[in-house]
């Protein structure tokens, strides 16, 4: 089994499967949307990183946001005009 570990920024893969430094699963294409194309560098071991690889970034994360607070606040909104 191949493991090995991105001096950048900690992630592992233990047999092809990505770990972010926290632990967790993850995707190459999310750890290239989230950290790779804005801070890796020369070292990063990420194959997908400068890629159109399709994973999450912040600006998805961001635009996730956004949208759950508009509808948190329309139901807020309509909940004071019930009263």
């Amino acid at each position: 089994m191949e493991n090995k570990t991105c001096p950048k920024c900690g992630a592992h893969w233990i047999g092809g499967q990505l770990f972010w430094a926290t632990g967790n699963k993850g995707t190459e294409a999310d750890l290239a949307g989230l950290v790779c194309d804005k801070l890796g560098d020369h070292t990063c071991i990420n194959s997908a990183k400068g890629t159109e690889h399709g994973g999450d970034t912040w600006a998805k994360r961001l635009e996730f946001i956004d949208s759950k607070m508009v509808d948190h606040d329309k139901a807020r909104l309509e909940k004071q005009l019930d009263l």
